[in-house]
């Protein structure tokens, strides 16, 4: 009878040993650095949007612009924040603080770009949802693994839907005044946009 123990017992070993069950999953220091340098480079470029947006905004002397996005700020970090107490989702990496949904950085970061794209238009919103969308990934490749997909989709929502709520596209002429005229006629038009 010693010896069936004996035998399941090696078994088990030998089963789980192979199978790697157990073992933690080691990274090698190149991984490390890596995804260090990812998740430092996501922690940088959360702000590469916003302050686009502010020097966008300056730069074009638009106080309506500026005004949208302060609302649109502060709708998607009180609403990040309210989500994720309320939530209390714990993080991938088994960290105990309990706020891994939505991801704040990802809300931040969309939240700028969003409102560069809804303001200004596509030719300046799409490097800035390239720089968005990264750190997005920041979050769930980096080292320590802070957030999976759910959150930064969730972070992403958040932040996009705030600025919809309040951003309106930008128009540099809000009168345009037109006139033609032929056979006789002649037309004058104004044009008032909101």
């Amino acid at each position: 009878m010693d010896t069936l123990k004996t035998t399941t017992v090696s078994i088990v070993i030998l089963l789980l040993s192979v199978t790697g069950y157990g073992q933690e999953d080691v990274d090698s220091p190149q991984e490390i650095r890596m995804e260090t340098a990812i998740e430092k480079a996501g922690d940088i470029g959360q702000f590469v949007p916003m302050a686009a947006s502010i020097a966008l905004i300056l730069a074009k002397g638009d106080k309506e612009g500026g005004w949208q996005y302060l609302k649109g700020f502060g709708t998607n970090m009180g609403a990040t924040y309210i989500l994720k107490y309320a939530i209390n989702k714990p993080r991938p990496d088994g960290a105990t603080d309990g706020h891994a949904f939505p991801s704040g950085h990802t809300s931040f970061a969309f939240q700028g770009a969003s409102f560069i794209q809804r303001r200004y238009g596509w030719e300046y919103g799409i490097p800035a949802y390239a720089i968005a969308g990264f750190v997005a990934y920041s979050r769930v490749e980096g080292l320590n693994d802070r957030h999976d997909w759910y959150d930064v989709l969730g972070g992403a929502i958040v932040g996009i839907g705030s600025t919809y709520l309040f951003t309106t596209p930008y128009q540099r002429e809000h009168f345009e005044l037109s006139f033609s005229s032929g056979n006789e006629e002649y037309l004058v038009g104004l044009t008032y946009k909101f």
